[in-house]
């Protein structure tokens, strides 16, 4: 199983960082977990103009990892489940991608291109956050997928 987390934003090693990876890693038992992050010059010019223009920007550079592959996008306005909903979500796909939005969001086409939209909360989480909380349910799906007793 092949899982891609996709977002809006520049690479960094900080605190978060460390926590991410060591819930990958504890994911590699189960399934290859691997952090993508997206920012190029066309979002970095597009945020400084507007929403419609960024919004395009992170579907240009989405559409491209769409092919072949379960995809959910993460957004406020998305679904809420439970963790063992989260987890049934992935447990019939050889490879899925999660999709993180940028500072404005997603657009109505990128969304509806998903094939499932969730939300982690009504709160809305600083990208770091939003990853370490989808790394963490996705080991923990992960977990309940292979009866480990990690959900317990």
């Amino acid at each position: 199983m092949n899982i891609n987390i996709y977002m809006i934003a520049k690479s960094s090693n900080d605190e978060y960082d460390k926590i991410i990876n060591q819930l990958i890693k504890n994911s590699s038992k189960f399934a290859k977990v691997k952090l993508h992050y997206i920012f190029n010059k066309d979002i970095s010019k597009a945020q400084t103009i507007g929403e419609k223009e960024s919004k395009t920007s992170y579907t240009q550079a989405y559409e491209k990892y769409l092919a072949n592959s379960y995809n959910i996008a993460l957004d406020v306005l998305g679904k809420q489940v439970d963790t063992f909903k989260f987890a049934k979500l992935v447990e019939n796909n050889a490879n899925v991608n999660f999709f993180i939005g940028g500072a404005y969001g997603f657009e109505d086409s990128f969304l509806q291109k998903c094939d499932n939209v969730i939300s982690l909360s009504n709160l809305t989480y600083a990208h770091k956050i939003a990853v370490l909380v989808l790394a963490e349910q996705i080991f923990r799906a992960l977990c309940i997928k292979n009866n480990h007793p990690y959900h317990k």
